[in-house]
């Protein structure tokens, strides 16, 4: 598989990997295994979400702000 990287890109892979010490297509490899984990890990979320949902188990939209406010705060 090939993709196709802006040269704005390329070149800042190419000084990261140089930066690192490492090559190019060991960071982009990187890259893409952690975005895989990632979105993996988020679907994994939205599924438990959505199954305590399905059981009724909501947050009250009150202590969702409150949370919210408490991480803007920090």
């Amino acid at each position: 598989m090939e993709i196709q990287l802006t040269p704005d890109q390329e070149a800042d892979l190419v000084a990261l990997a140089a930066r690192a010490g490492r090559s190019p297509d060991e960071l982009a490899q990187e890259a893409v295994n952690r975005f895989l984990k990632e979105e993996a890990h988020f679907a994994e979320a939205v599924k438990l979400g959505i199954a305590a949902a399905d059981r009724g188990e909501f947050v009250a939209p009150e202590q969702v702000w409150e949370g919210v406010e408490r991480i803007l705060r920090s």
